[in-house]
């Protein structure tokens, strides 16, 4: 038997999920063909559990080994400390052959897994093997300044960097009047408004909510904590949510299934994104996706004057850089500004002829 998505055997290994285990291992848990635990991979998803990574990064993690797994076992399985940088080559060409193709990001994550991987177990990077994979380039002070060094890169795809434009404003109006519950409006109006992450989303809770002061506390990537003001629009949708559609449960979470057979139960990150992709046909909005609304809310923030440091704090970054990947200036800002700019420097004065005085 094939995997479907990718021509690797699917006799080999799978991604579990147990949250009855101890504190200090990871839910997500490797298998082998026979059910049994893949004690290479699942120690090393253990050490990232206790270093507190969120479940969402670990879920990741996890199905960037199974995805190797399944190649390195096929056709036979072969030990971890077999593995060297010229069998990386191979894994991303086979990569690249197959359908659908996956982002450069995705392959250079996957990259960078196997390394820790790696590192983890053996206290050493991988080996080259028969081909030198790294290659070299100079560096220097970012100031410019002082003698320029080589240094030694490892095998990574190229990858540039997206660039991810804003929704209009007429976009979001036609996107939010496709909603008919107030548990969808509030979730857009949470990633709009307030610039949340889909898994930020869904684990929210129900003591997480301080409607009384305005502020909502969410918990981001690392388990950073960070308070938010909510606007009047996101407090009035919450509101009917709550008083009106939210079936009673036990759930601590806030946002709970309305209907079927899972009602009541916690919303995950599949019901979120079948939400978006029913809304996005019903609308005609194929760009609307919680990423593209996250870029909108950087966006609107920086056009209101927002500094760069708060709204560091408000989308939840630990470093500037990375805010500043999130805020894209869009055509038409940057021939606002310019126009704002001509009109208000200093104008040119006319130019002076020289004309010859008849004698």
């Amino acid at each position: 038997m094939k995997f479907e998505d990718d021509g690797i055997n699917t006799l080999t290994s799978q991604v579990v999920y147990r949250n009855s285990l101890s504190p200090s291992q990871s839910p997500y848990r490797l298998l082998d063909p026979h059910g049994q635990e893949i004690d290479w991979a699942n120690d090393f998803l253990d050490l990232q559990h206790v270093r507190g990574l969120s479940s969402y990064t670990l879920r990741t993690y996890a199905f960037s080994l199974l995805h190797f797994v399944r190649w390195w076992i096929n056709p036979i399985p072969q030990p971890l400390s077999e593995l060297k940088e010229s069998n990386l080559y191979e894994y991303v060409c086979h990569q690249l052959r197959t359908e659908p193709k996956p982002r450069p990001a995705t392959i250079n994550h996957r990259l960078t897994v196997l390394r820790g991987l790696y590192r983890f177990h053996f206290q050493t990077d991988i080996p080259k093997g028969g081909r030198d994979l790294s290659h070299t380039y100079i560096t220097r002070s970012p100031l410019g300044y002082g003698r320029p060094r080589r240094a030694t890169g490892t095998f990574r795809v190229k990858q540039t960097a997206p660039v991810t434009l804003p929704l209009s404003a007429a976009e979001v109006a036609q996107f939010w009047r496709s909603f008919r519950s107030f548990r969808d409006l509030s979730i857009v109006a949470l990633m709009l408004l307030d610039g949340l992450r889909s898994h930020e989303v869904i684990t929210l809770k129900l003591e997480d909510l301080c409607l009384p002061h305005t502020q909502i506390r969410v918990h981001g990537k690392g388990n950073r904590e960070r308070v938010l003001p909510l606007p009047a629009d996101t407090i009035q949708a919450l509101q009917n949510y709550l008083r009106v559609e939210r079936p009673l449960t036990n759930s601590p979470y806030l946002f709970v299934c309305l209907k079927g057979r899972h009602r009541g139960r916690p919303m995950n990150s599949a019901g979120l994104r079948s939400l978006f992709r029913h809304h996005r046909k019903q609308s005609q909005v194929p760009q609307a996706n919680p990423h593209r609304f996250r870029h909108t809310f950087g966006s609107d923030m920086v056009r209101g004057g927002v500094s760069l440091p708060a709204l560091m704090h408000l989308m939840g970054h630990s470093h500037i850089h990375t805010t500043m990947l999130y805020v894209q200036v869009s055509p038409q800002d940057v021939w606002r500004e310019y126009r704002r700019a001509i009109q208000s420097r200093i104008p040119l004065s006319p130019p002076i002829t020289n004309k010859r005085t008849s004698l």
